[in-house]
């Protein structure tokens, strides 16, 4: 089976613009929590600029010194930035999930990981414990007049806009039940055809097994489920993110299998149990947003692993679908230290294009960047529509893998990068588009980012102009602190202070 070879040896990358102990030092724990306007900022924050970016990842990486085995298993932490009048204000709050509060009550880790942290005691004290812990810390959004933190596992957690502070579960009305799943990869659809063009925020859960089950639901402005379907399909499904266009939702079911009996017996968290299988093709779930439209229409491609798309379109009788591919999944090892990762010794992300032909079963794929990247954006106007631009976080080299220290920009149109590197002391995030008030062109906004300043040890937020990054930041906001590396986040044109 082909399989996406982006280097013929992994080791092939110029010299490091990094210094492994700077970037470890972005995952230390942050334990405060701080609420105070930003005086110290470099350059100036643009008058226009009007809302709240909201982000999400973990803010512990340990419990009362008992390290956890991943940042993925750590406990979700909301940091939010307020612009409003050329000032910024910064606001973080530890979710607290029912999990949260019983181990910081108890002084210890209580619960197991999903990515392998284990309960002290060994694999006995781990064994048949099929308790996972909600930590609400992969994304953040603010829909329907409710602050969701969301892990894909599980239901959201709702929290106040203002405050931060933890106001319980998200059941959408009795939609969802206890323990169900709601992805933290939500799509927003501006014009929902569906909806009379109003905007509709779209959304899926896996229930994983033998066959695996695949719902979508649709929520309108008002934070209600409007339309609700399951689908089955066959395999175990490891899907992190989807892509939409106005007629269809596109899964990538990565070839992965699980093996739950060193998670059963204690051994390993669950995560540590799927493995991927470089024989078995990638492949590509269609299903549409139409309810009454029943079944699914698969498509194999050549393997790969995806965590991350960036958009999706319809033209003529295809659906193409850009997406950040890597070789295969790197998968977290028992007894590994997540801090000492050999970046040279394994394969970068890159960004690939997809033509599918859901007539004739068949697929087209092209590599539109080979630079190492992650965290793609673009235009939130353009969700499944044509568009011109992303932004990605990148590493500072062009070739080789790396940890992320750069901005890209790419014009799809032109094939034209613009990049800014805040190597080799600064280390990149997942970025955010926004657009300008009133703005007349698809890049005419601003991309906003948290970066981590090992030199410091803080993090500043950076705000470049979307249509120039060679410019280097309009403002660095520079927080008393830093934040540990973190996931996912969103911006809302409404203000929270």
């Amino acid at each position: 089976m082909q399989s996406f070879q982006l280097y013929d040896q992994a080791s092939t990358v110029p010299a490091k613009p990094y210094n492994r102990g700077d970037w470890q030092r972005g995952y230390e724990s942050l334990e405060q929590e701080f609420d105070y306007w930003i005086d110290d900022v470099e350059g100036q924050i643009p008058q226009e600029l009007h809302g709240t970016l909201f982000r999400n990842g973990p803010g512990l990486l340990n419990i009362k010194g008992q390290r956890i085995h991943h940042p993925f298993d750590g406990d979700g932490m909301i940091s939010r930035i307020t612009f409003s009048n050329g000032r910024a204000h910064f606001r973080n709050r530890f979710v607290r999930t029912q999990e949260y509060l019983e181990e910081q009550k108890a002084g210890k880790i209580l619960y197991r990981g999903v990515f392998g942290t284990q309960k002290p005691g060994g694999w006995l004290a781990n064994a048949l414990d099929f308790k996972l812990k909600n930590i609400a810390n992969t994304n953040v959004i603010y829909w329907g007049g409710k602050l969701l933190a969301l892990w894909e596992a599980a239901e959201p957690y709702r929290l106040d806009p203002y405050t931060l502070e933890t106001l319980g579960k998200e059941y959408f009305n009795g939609v969802l039940s206890e323990g169900e799943a709601f992805s933290a990869h939500p799509r927003v659809d501006f014009s929902s055809a569906q909806d009379n063009g109003a905007p509709s925020l779209v959304n899926f859960s896996i229930k994983p097994g033998l066959s695996s089950t695949i719902t979508i639901f649709e929520l309108n402005t008002e934070g209600k489920v409007v339309r609700q379907h399951a689908h089955s399909v066959p395999g175990f499904a490891f899907i992190h993110d989807f892509a939409i266009t106005p007629n269809y939702c596109i899964f990538f079911q990565n070839p992965v299998s699980f093996n739950p009996i060193p998670f059963v017996l204690g051994m390993r968290g669950a995560g540590e149990c799927i493995k991927f299988q470089p024989e078995q093709p990638t492949r590509i779930i269609i299903i549409s947003r139409n309810p009454k439209q029943k079944g699914v229409k698969i498509i194999e491609t050549r393997t790969g692993f995806v965590f991350h798309h960036v958009n999706a379109i319809e033209r003529e009788d295809e659906i193409v679908i850009d997406s950040l591919c890597y070789e295969s999944l790197p998968e977290v090892q028992p007894q590994s230290d997540f801090r000492q990762v050999d970046f040279d010794a394994l394969k970068p992300a890159q960004l690939w294009r997809f033509h599918l032909n859901p007539k004739d079963q068949t697929v087209q794929q092209e590599l539109l960047i080979n630079r190492c990247c992650e965290f793609p954006t673009l235009h939130q106007q353009n969700v499944g529509r044509p568009y011109r631009y992303l932004y990605m976080g990148a590493a500072h080299a062009e070739t080789g893998n790396a940890p992320l220290q750069a901005f890209l920009k790419v014009d799809l149109e032109s094939g034209k990068q613009q990049l800014w590197s805040a190597a080799p002391g600064g280390f990149a995030s997942e970025p955010i588009f926004v657009p300008r008030p009133n703005s007349q062109s698809e890049d005419d906004g601003w991309v906003l980012a948290l970066v981590y300043d090992s030199e410091y040890h803080r993090s500043d937020v950076v705000i470049l102009d979307a249509k120039d990054f060679h410019k280097g930041p309009i403002a660095r906001l520079h927080l008393k602190h830093h934040i540990p590396y973190g996931l996912h986040g969103s911006f809302t044109c409404e203000c929270f202070v």
